[in-house]
């Protein structure tokens, strides 16, 4: 049996880094999956030419796999444009991601996943690589074609838009104490409950995708909040009197979120907490076709 070439072994064993940060660029599992397949493609290429001498095949399998991220993350801004509600990333079970994707959970929850949407992709890339994987702005400067400098100012201006602190943990979401605490306030119906956990300027994003009944635009403040939650209980005693809804704490994207099931159906609910120790953010994933990684 014949040796795996240079290009093959390297890309095998940097398959789950390079997955890492395909997934933190796009924040969609299938797409990131492409755009490795895609690396692995051009890898071989480079090595069939023999066009130059590759010092370090990790290295050119990053810069493959970030500059082949930037190109699928502008062709999806159009698509995320037309997307029907509001888009949000496909979380992922923390059983089906890679050790290496998931080995730095920096930049890896759905709260960051979804505010890096509001960033450049080049500056997505340098915050990324920074923050997740520990590159120096010169490594992320000769991947991206910047200077160190802009580089850097590139990581901060996008640290800054993101809300977080060199140094610092990013986003906090509750413990699994605090989420058992919800399962129980949502299977027994007290909305109040839930509601008395949010903070007076709290958001919730749904993303149903078109697919099943949800939100489409943010719902800000807990009074808001609170009539959505009612509705979807309605729903789910309609459909079940009996039980009408079930929850569960699960892990996914390195943090610990409520799948609920209640009308035949999924939704992954996470929560990001502000310094208080108040629900700030609520992030629901309805949308089927985004669920596909998730326990069932």
């Amino acid at each position: 049996m014949p040796l795996p070439s240079p290009a093959t072994s390297a890309w095998t064993s940097e398959r789950g880094r390079l997955l890492g940060i395909a997934y933190r660029m796009l924040g969609d599992f299938g797409h990131a999956e492409d755009v490795v397949s895609e690396v692995a493609i051009e890898a071989l290429r480079e090595e069939e030419a023999g066009a130059r001498d590759v010092r370090s095949w990790p290295a050119l399998l990053t810069t493959i796999c970030v500059r082949r991220s930037i190109d699928r993350l502008r062709s999806q801004i159009a698509v995320r444009e037309e997307y029907t509600g509001h888009w949000l990333p496909e979380p992922v079970s923390d059983d089906r991601l890679p050790d290496d994707a998931a080995a730095d959970r920096e930049m890896l929850s759905l709260a960051l996943l979804h505010l890096a949407e509001q960033l450049a992709p080049e500056a997505r890339a340098a915050v990324v690589l920074h923050r997740a994987f520990g590159m120096t702005a010169v490594e992320i400067g000769g991947i991206l074609e910047r200077t160190p400098a802009a580089v850097r100012q590139l990581i901060s201006r996008g640290e800054r838009r993101l809300r977080i602190e060199p140094g610092r943990p990013s986003t906090r979401s509750p413990d699994r104490a605090v989420l058992e605490h919800l399962v129980g306030a949502i299977e027994n119906g007290d909305i109040d409950g839930v509601v008395a956990t949010l903070s007076d300027d709290a958001i919730l994003w749904a993303d149903g995708g078109g697919v099943v009944s949800s939100a489409l635009n943010p719902l800000f403040g807990p009074e808001r909040i609170a009539r959505f939650l009612r509705g979807v209980l309605e729903i789910a005693r309609h459909h079940d009197p009996a039980r009408p809804l079930t929850a569960e704490v699960v892990e996914a994207n390195g943090e610990a979120g409520l799948l609920l099931h209640y009308a035949g159906r999924d939704t992954y609910t996470t929560f990001e907490l502000d310094a208080d120790g108040l629900i700030c953010g609520i992030r629901q994933v309805s949308n089927p076709a985004k669920l596909a990684r998730m326990p069932h």
